[in-house]
């Protein structure tokens, strides 16, 4: 049940009756046409901006439009107001009787309410964390963990099949310096004194890596050149920081449907295969790009390259593959990758990076437009960089890394609940200063303590009316008399489960699941303000000890808010606390 597209459905309804009754002309396009909250709860319930988008198209005032269309709601049984403000918006007022019917819906579908086809089915890749196979997952990497981990679940929440994906990035130089960082941690499992040349990663999370190289292979590659352990060494490095990788997005319930390795790309004739695709279609060619931009003359030297012609897909300049020596650019496997998205048939692509790959947004995007004839969208999002703060200074420090902090420190700090709903209140394009301190605040100004306050109130209040005999289990709460639930502080709470729906859609299509949270925190608002009303007004109590019947339809209104909550923090990747401690 979405209350909102109901409505707007009774709007586009009343349009085409004027239209056929010729007060409107004919052929004006409504799909600009919304109903959404008004900005200020005091003008309405819903708003309307159906006369202000229609006018210049239909060639009349936005005022006429607005008062014909008001006499039309009007008419509707659900409507009991409908009020032209200003230019020509229209603020609409709803029954009671519809509210209350929110309440019925929320607790029939329980935390299926909400959920839409919306996404129709279509098949999405969402691709994120991706971090290079050479240490554990750091407090940047946790947040695109975390961004993408909820846009995932929002999606198919929404309605659309969902695949997450980790793409290993495997196949360049960085992984032939880890294989050279383990090695000289296999040297000091022998005994050996050992010195990191820069470049190299001299964290102690690959001494337990260097030990089990050892208790593998023994001395074999003890006083050997390179070119004897390097491929081994890389593969069983690169295996073992994927195992520590997976182990570190445990910690935050992430499970990936797939791990796709760059270096299969490799010598399988894939890289290829994209780049003959694309020059088939005109847009590989032999040429010399423009010097980078900041260069001097006398630094550059031109080389001609294949080049792929991204800018007839929207790109600033074209784009190298191959280099002149005939060695792939970095940028051809990232094709190739996004060509075998495209091949497994996936009707939308989105990818999380950290804020540094900025510069890459136009170029994969020009691939995929073109590698698909502009059939599947690439949607790129990025997650700026995190700050974390602790008794009010930065906090950089990292044992275990000894360069950065770890996801692992962070989860130890805080916990993983905690981790995934403070990284979700901030949009992902803009920078988090992440206070450990105050998230462990139990605080109003802390979201995470507010929602999952909120849903423990509930569940306390459950259990004591449980203690005082009060019936309170599922059915009897679905068979309340909602009809009760009528004081502006209650309708105000479920005016907002009303919106739910609304959101989920909203957050999907925009792909912002921080819109979740910010909903979830203002739905609990309302809970704590309703709660608090009770202390003073007996009618609002959740257990009101001089009539049952409120009191069940009370506990019936505090539940709807719980399943809400629950659904959304089950978005969000966060279990719904049942009691505070």
């Amino acid at each position: 049940m979405n209350l909102f597209t109901d409505i707007r459905t009774l709007v586009i309804e009343s349009l085409t009756a004027m239209t056929g009754e010729g007060a409107l002309p004919e052929g004006l396009d409504f799909a600009n046409v919304a109903v959404e909250p008004p900005r200020d709860a005091a003008h309405g319930d819903m708003a309307t901006n159906a006369a202000m988008v229609l006018a210049k198209p239909a060639k009349m005032k936005p005022r006429d439009i607005a008062e014909m269309l008001a006499a039309k709601l009007a008419a509707d049984d659900r409507i009991t107001s409908a009020e032209v403000a200003g230019p020509g918006f229209l603020n609409l007022r709803l029954a009671p009787g519809i509210w209350q019917g929110v309440l019925k819906s929320v607790l029939d579908a329980g935390t299926d309410y909400g959920r839409s086809d919306f996404g129709a089915g279509k098949r999405v890749n969402v691709e994120y964390v991706s971090a290079n196979p050479t240490g554990p997952l750091h407090v940047g990497h946790t947040r695109g963990a975390v961004f993408g981990d909820a846009l995932a679940a929002l999606l198919a929440y929404a309605g659309y099949d969902v695949t997450r994906e980790y793409y290993i990035n495997d196949g360049g130089g960085q992984v032939d310096v880890l294989a050279r960082s383990v090695y000289l941690r296999y040297l000091e499992a022998h005994g050996q004194e050992i010195a990191f040349a820069d470049g190299t990663y001299p964290g102690d999370y690959l001494v337990p890596v260097g030990q089990a190289l050892k208790d593998k292979v023994g001395d074999a590659y003890l006083d050997q050149p390179e070119e004897v352990w390097l491929a081994e060494v890389r593969a069983f490095s690169t295996d073992a920081m994927m195992a520590l990788i997976r182990e570190d997005l445990a910690q935050l319930g992430i499970e990936m449907d797939v791990f796709y390795s760059e270096k299969s790309l490799y010598g399988t004739g894939k890289i290829e295969a994209a780049l003959k695709a694309l020059e088939a279609k005109g847009l590989i060619y032999q040429g010399v790009l423009e010097p980078p931009k900041g260069k001097k003359p006398d630094d550059w030297e031109p080389r001609e390259q294949t080049l792929f012609k991204s800018t007839d897909h929207g790109d600033d300049v074209d784009r190298a593959v191959k280099k002149s020596d005939g060695s792939w650019t970095y940028f051809a496997p990232d094709i190739a990758y996004h060509y075998d998205k495209v091949e497994r048939g996936f009707d939308e692509l989105i990818d999380i990076f950290g804020a540094d790959h900025g510069g890459y947004v136009k170029r994969m995007k020009a691939a995929v437009s073109a590698l698909s004839d502009g059939r599947v969208p690439l949607d790129i999002k990025l997650c700026q960089l995190v700050k974390l703060f602790k008794d009010g200074q930065e906090f950089k420090m990292s044992k275990r890394a000894g360069t950065f902090v770890t996801l692992r420190d962070v989860v130890d700090a805080v916990g993983p609940d905690v981790t995934r709903f403070m990284l979700l209140t901030r949009k992902n394009d803009q920078g988090f200063d992440f206070d450990l301190d105050k998230a462990l605040e139990q605080s109003k100004d802390n979201p995470v303590f507010y929602v999952q306050y909120a849903n423990a109130r509930i569940c306390s209040t459950l259990r004591k009316a449980a203690e005082q005999n009060i019936t309170a289990d599922d059915a009897a709460l679905k068979a309340a008399d909602l009809s009760l639930i009528a004081d502006p502080a209650q309708l105000a709470v479920a005016k907002k489960l009303a919106e739910w729906p609304r959101q989920v859609e909203i957050a999907a299509r925009t792909h912002e699941p921080h819109r979740v949270a910010f909903y979830l925190y203002d739905l609990a608002s309302e809970l704590h303000g309703l709660y608090h009303l009770g202390k003073s007004q007996e009618g609002l109590r959740f257990v009101n000890e001089s009539s049952q019947s409120a009191t069940h339809a009370n506990l019936a209104l505090a539940k709807a808010v719980s399943v809400v909550i629950s659904a959304g923090l089950g978005i969000l990747g966060v279990k719904p606390a049942e009691e505070m401690r």
